[in-house]
């Protein structure tokens, strides 16, 4: 909450395990897209591995793709699947995640690359397509990351991302505080909140063409909330009493900006266009 360094991001990851007691499943850090409202837990699993899937269902088949904040590396398996691609690289700005995550990407045949999203040491025009989950609003700038999203991509190539934007800006101290908490404890900084509307005016400014989004917050942040709410309330798991408060200060937090209607879920694809 008070000290991040120069990259926020790969500090709040970098506390992050496989035992993160806020995932869905072990390994996994996305929210899911759910079919259910959160109440069965044995929908945890499948739900973040839909995300993945339906996202990867819009890479081409059997290219070169580029997995830009992979976390974990619980999801490079299943665009492997999903994708079966000729090669698929990895890029993480935490290092320790690229460790931790090291076994599943020998199982989907990956290359790991500890990278900032906004800076890829990658030469232009060598992808087919490039797929983020859920890891854009931790980026420094979305702008310089659409602008190397287009770089690294070949002319007709593929951006398939989930993001969480903000719909406006909070009102009243009850908003102001819940959004203060998100923004320190997720390391984030005021630029991460952005519209759809605006993200997708980013998209088009680096050159991206036929743009297609879709909000799906009541798939996948309302059954979130649920799922984790339900979970406190059951004990599932040893979780110590100043944790658990912390945990539960929180997803309060969170009630109230997706509640009040501050954030939505956005889907997102779009084109490079062809030469």
């Amino acid at each position: 909450m008070l000290r991040y360094g120069s990259n926020p991001a790969a500090t709040v990851y970098d506390s992050l395990g496989e035992d993160f007691f806020l995932a869905l499943a072990p390994g996994w850090l996305n929210l899911g897209l759910w079919e259910g409202d959160g109440s069965d837990p044995a929908e945890a699993p499948v739900a973040v591995r839909r995300l993945v899937e339906r996202l990867a269902g819009d890479l081409p088949q059997r290219g070169d793709i580029l997995d830009v904040g992979n976390g974990l590396a619980e999801q490079d398996p299943v665009i492997a699947a999903t994708a079966a691609p000729r090669s698929l690289t990895a890029l993480n700005v935490t290092l320790s995640q690229l460790r931790a995550g090291a076994p599943r990407l020998r199982e989907a045949g990956a290359h790991g690359v500890n990278a900032d999203a906004t800076r890829m040491p990658l030469r232009g025009e060598s992808f087919d397509g490039v797929i983020s989950v859920e890891a854009a609003f931790h980026f420094p700038s979305r702008d310089a990351f659409f602008a190397e999203a287009f770089r690294v991509l070949r002319p007709g190539g593929v951006l398939t991302m989930s993001d969480i934007p903000t719909n406006r800006y909070p009102r009243g101290p009850k908003e102001a505080s819940a959004a203060f908490v998100q923004l320190r404890v997720w390391g984030l900084r005021r630029h991460a909140a952005a519209s759809v509307g605006v993200i997708v005016r980013k998209a088009e400014a680096a050159g991206f063409t036929d743009l297609r989004v879709e909000r799906v917050g009541e798939r996948v942040i309302a059954p979130a909330l649920r799922f984790v709410r339900d979970r406190l309330e059951t004990g599932a798991g040893p979780v110590p009493w100043g944790y658990e408060r912390a945990v539960r200060l929180l997803l309060s937090q969170v009630d109230v900006i997706w509640e009040h209607g501050l954030i939505d879920y956005l889907l997102l694809r779009a084109t490079k266009p062809p030469n």
